[in-house]
């Protein structure tokens, strides 16, 4: 009797564990319904823009290649024509075949179930969703079948990432001619020595656009390894259904890479393997022949593997970030030429104060700046201040409008983080009671600063960096009445 009932309460929790498990696919598929539109809408959009990007970078960069190895085939005709008809006899042709693969090329299923360069494991998943929801359209509809408005969004989804990864591919191909270019050209170089000084310029401007080209090239592709919070859920809820997890097992670009077996991992397929307590006999044996000294030795040697193991991931991460466009410069790089705009701006805000005298009380000016950042060092900026007036002294304190400014300024490093600093400022000292008052120039007054800047960086979450400058306003001894010449300024950059 005891055993029948601990029988039938194993059949209970059989019985209660499938239910709740059905349950919870019942849960995931009903919060699958509610993500698509807004999801392929959103992702259609994202993509679709980077591919517009894409094709406009990669188009840029193969029609500047073509314009170097056109003036280096110019140079070189001019000292031996058969030599250059050899070199660079096709080489537009090839250019021009490229430009107009990148602007037709819309991809195709058969390319996007196809493993070709560095593996991408979000847009490896986007493919997998996709093809998934297509053979599955009860998940984002519950009517059985997708409307068209359903049909449209999924299919507009599909194509653009598919047209994504077509120009990616595009970029590569494009890349490696580019790389295969160069290396023929340098070869030819370094065999014809009497041929360095017409080549070299050209050669150079071909391997700065190459480097720049891959850092671009590099930065889209980082974009799809960090999806945003609504992508990351949608394909969070799919992961929960073991449907899916079968269909990417079986169908995605990292299954067919390796081919794994549908008996991989079970008991029948590990037979003539070694175990692990095999493998850890065999190590121990090792260690008791070697001697007292064996464990040290063997601790030493892993540990001088694992720091040459780190050296080299340290430069393979410096050269190329693990991808396999590496283009080594053989200049300085500008870090700042690949962003775009508005990532190139740096805003930031400063306080100056100077003291009071005879003409004017205490005045604090509350400078806001937007700087373009011409490189790693260097930038010019604009800039707008308010004059807020503190009266004369502790015992007269009132808070007044003494003017506002506008300022522009340049920064050109020095030395670490010395910088030479200049600028040219309007200022209207005048207390005001409206901003009608301002528009009369003659009241306004002029500074030419220059003087010498120091930046600290900080680790806070807003602002980066502090800034401390002493000015010199060589202009100052021209104003009537005289201003403060000597200026000290801190900003604060975010």
């Amino acid at each position: 009797m005891t055993k029948l009932i601990a029988f039938g309460g194993m059949i209970f929790l059989c019985l209660s564990l499938t239910a709740a498990n059905a349950q919870s696919i019942d849960s995931v598929t009903s919060k699958v319904l509610k993500f698509p539109s807004r999801f392929f809408s959103k992702l259609r959009t994202n993509t679709a823009d980077i591919n517009q990007q894409l094709t406009k970078q990669t188009q840029r960069y193969l029609e500047k290649a073509a314009r170097q190895e056109q003036k280096m085939q110019q140079r070189l005709a001019s000292k031996d024509s058969a030599a250059a008809k050899t070199l660079f006899g096709n080489s537009q042709q090839r250019y021009a075949a490229l430009i107009q693969q990148l602007k037709t090329d819309t991809g195709s299923r058969a390319r996007m179930s196809t493993f070709s360069g560095s593996y991408q494991p979000y847009v490896d998943s986007l493919q997998g969703m996709f093809s998934f929801l297509q053979k599955n359209p009860s998940l984002i509809s519950s009517t059985g079948s997708l409307s068209v408005q359903q049909q449209a969004q999924l299919q507009g989804a599909t194509s653009q990432l598919q047209a994504m990864q077509a120009k990616m591919q595009d970029a590569t191909a494009a890349q490696a001619f580019i790389q295969q270019r160069k290396q023929q050209i340098s070869q030819y170089v370094s065999l014809h020595t009497d041929v360095q000084t017409l080549l070299a310029k050209p050669l150079s401007g071909l391997n700065q656009q190459g480097y720049y080209y891959a850092q671009q090239l590099r930065q889209y592709r980082d974009t799809w390894e960090h999806p945003d919070q609504l992508e990351q859920k949608s394909l969070a809820l799919l992961n929960k259904l073991p449907a899916f997890q079968s269909f990417m097992k079986n169908n995605s670009q990292f299954g067919s890479l390796f081919n794994i077996p549908s008996n991989y991992g079970s008991a029948g397929d590990l037979g003539g393997l070694q175990t692990r307590d095999q493998v850890s006999q065999l190590i121990q044996g090792q260690l008791s022949a070697a001697g007292a000294g064996g464990t040290a030795a063997l601790q030493s040697s892993l540990q001088s593997a694992h720091s040459q193991l780190d050296g080299y991931k340290d430069k393979l991460g410096k050269l190329g970030a693990g991808n396999g466009d590496m283009d080594l410069p053989n200049f300085k790089p500008n870090d700042q030429k690949t962003k775009t705009f508005l990532k190139r701006l740096q805003y930031g805000f400063n306080l100056q104060t100077t003291h009071n005298n005879y003409y004017f009380p205490m005045v604090t000016d509350l400078g806001l700046s937007i700087a373009y950042k011409l490189g790693h060092s260097n930038d010019l900026g604009i800039g707008a201040s308010y004059k807020l007036g503190w009266g004369n002294g502790i015992q007269h304190i009132a808070l007044s409008s003494q003017g506002v400014g506008l300022r522009s300024f340049a920064d050109i490093k020095i030395k670490n983080s010395f910088f030479a600093t200049g600028g040219f400022e309007y200022n209207y000292t005048t207390p005001f009671q409206s901003f009608s008052q301002l528009p009369y120039l003659q009241s306004w007054t002029k500074s030419g600063l220059i003087g010498l800047s120091k930046t600290v960086s900080m680790k806070s979450r807003f602002l980066r960096q502090t800034k401390v400058s002493l000015l010199w306003d060589f202009l100052s001894y021209q104003q009537i009445p005289k201003t403060q010449p000597i200026l000290f300024r801190v900003g604060y950059n975010f």
